[in-house]
């Protein structure tokens, strides 16, 4: 079957240049005048782009849509903002499901609270036990049933990765940070079999409707109380129900050390001679986030001190990834202070750039630091949504920064200045899964339209405007830099790639850089069957 793309213009690896596409059989046949090729192919279907712009599939580089999907079925608070708002939506959950043993969902943000730190008591109205996960996934806020039902009291120690919050008292005030949370997260009903195979049919489709069409799921494994999704992604490849290009970025277990590499393998080779799935990367939380000081900093916070959390020891670090390095896998880095950057940088020291390591996140980067990406030939995988100013920002991150390490925050020009290739994602649902919106800030750095901070007072205040970069750069990291990454064969509109492709409804490069954030995907295909149309 040939289908002709018309009407519009074509991001393609030379930029946006083409008027038109031609698919056979699921694979890109030509790209060039729309004359020419209705010519070279007289039978053919037509989708009319309508003045839009056509662009490769998005790959999200860095994403966990299992746990997405989870969460959307459960007390989703994602879509609120503020402890008023919070707990009518928590009353109407527990209302509607009165027979549910626990309330567990997620998504609140730290910025809706003082200090960043929600209390127990504000869910004690609850009948039952209560455990919703931070919107960026490293607290779980949690009632007084839920500590009783967990036997945690003021005696009970802090987990070597983790903390509990306290008051002055020492009682703990119902907030879990990082390996805190499996201590009340792993008590909370087990979903099933179904319930994942679900959560990922409902995440791919939203993907799909965001014109995303490739993955890597950025933890394949326990953590937090989540269950390990590598069994579901097996089923949905074998089954033919997963039609994104994923690739799951298998759990470190920090607990563990050189012990794991054989399990590893194992795992990597279940994936084997699938279509749609493997298993080729690793994932290394190197440390956590700075609103909690759990970020890895070389220098001690300002006004509470402390540098943060190393989960690896950075020498045996070392070890683990030259390990890795030497079977094949890539490693996959969480880095967001710039001693967990450097940490990892360090461990990448003498592997192999043919096995794609890359580092996601990067909140805080040393000067030093920002040149030794390229020269090592490791990708900086960039989460764009984040850089600029939001509640979070300016009233957790920055006063406890301060400067000069303020100013090192998400230097993508730098890197780019010193020929660093990127690629993209979301973190979803840490943030928005949306990739225009992720363009947007990439471009702007200012929030978008829509967004939950988008009436903050500084929201529209360019957030380091030095450090911006240009649509097609941050384009070209959500599409061929991403794919890159996963060595997916898409991610590029030329012949012979397949064709998965998104239509957008408008053209951004052809828009006021503040309106980059209005474009929306109007089709998705998939091997050139549309897998989402909006209605």
């Amino acid at each position: 079957m040939n289908i002709l793309f018309r009407g519009g213009r074509v991001f393609t690896p030379e930029g946006v240049r083409a008027e038109a596409v031609l698919v056979s059989d699921g694979v890109i046949a030509a790209v060039g005048a729309e004359g020419e090729l209705a010519r070279r192919a007289p039978s053919h279907e037509t989708v009319d782009l309508d003045g839009g712009l056509l662009v490769p599939g998005f790959t999200d580089a860095h994403v966990h849509p299992v746990q997405a999907g989870l969460e959307r079925a459960k007390c989703d608070l994602s879509e609120h903002f503020g402890l008023d708002a919070y707990i009518a939506e928590i009353a109407d959950y527990a209302a509607k499901n009165p027979g549910k043993e626990w309330i567990d969902g997620g998504g609140w943000d730290m910025s809706a609270f003082p200090g960043g730190l929600p209390h127990r008591e504000q869910l004690d109205f609850l009948d039952r036990p209560a455990y919703l996960i931070q919107r960026d996934h490293h607290a779980a806020w949690v009632n007084t049933r839920a500590l009783e039902r967990a036997g945690i009291t003021k005696d009970t120690p802090d987990p070597a990765d983790g903390r509990i919050e306290r008051d002055a008292a020492g009682e703990p005030t119902g907030v879990l940070h990082e390996g805190a949370m499996d201590l009340v997260g792993l008590l909370t009903p087990r979903p099933t079999s179904q319930d994942l195979e679900d959560a990922l049919a409902d995440a791919q489709q939203h993907l799909f409707s965001l014109g995303i069409t490739g993955w890597q799921d950025a933890i394949v494994g326990s953590y937090a109380g989540s269950q390990d999704q590598l069994p579901t992604y097996l089923a949905a490849a074998r089954s033919g129900r997963l039609r994104a290009r994923v690739v799951g970025a298998l759990w470190w277990d920090r607990t563990r050390g050189l012990d794991q590499m054989e399990e590893l393998v194992e795992r990597r080779a279940a994936a084997e001679g699938l279509d749609r799935f493997s298993a080729t990367s690793v994932k290394i939380m190197q440390d956590g986030i700075t609103e909690n000081f759990t970020a890895a900093t070389l220098e001690p916070y300002c006004l509470c001190g402390g540098t943060g959390l190393s989960y690896v020891d950075p020498q045996k670090l070392k070890e683990y990834v030259a390990e890795l390095d030497r079977l094949g896998f890539q490693v996959h880095f969480h880095a967001i202070g710039e001693r967990a950057a450097r940490e990892a940088l360090d461990s990448l020291e003498g592997t192999n750039p043919g096995n794609r390591h890359h580092i996601a996140h990067l909140q805080i980067i040393e000067p030093s630091d920002v040149p030794r990406f390229a020269a090592l030939g490791v990708t900086a995988n960039l989460q764009p949504l984040w850089a600029t100013h939001h509640a979070q920002m300016d009233e957790l991150t920055l006063p406890y920064l301060g400067e000069p390490r303020s100013s090192w925050q998400y230097p993508f020009a730098d890197l780019l200045a010193h020929g660093t290739r990127f690629c993209a994602g979301s973190d979803w649902p840490v943030s928005n899964a949306d990739p225009m919106q992720g363009m947007h800030v990439a471009v702007n750095r200012t929030e978008p339209g829509g967004s939950v901070h988008a009436d903050y007072p500084t929201a529209q205040t360019p957030f380091l405007p030095g450090q911006r970069i240009d649509l097609a750069t941050a384009m070209t990291a959500y599409t061929a830099g991403s794919a890159w990454i996963n060595r997916s064969p898409a991610g590029a509109v030329e012949p012979g790639r397949p064709a998965d492709l998104v239509v957008l409804d408008r053209d951004p490069f052809e828009l006021p850089a503040g309106d980059i954030w209005t474009t929306r995907a109007r089709m998705t295909f998939v091997d050139g069957d549309a897998v989402y149309e909006r209605r």
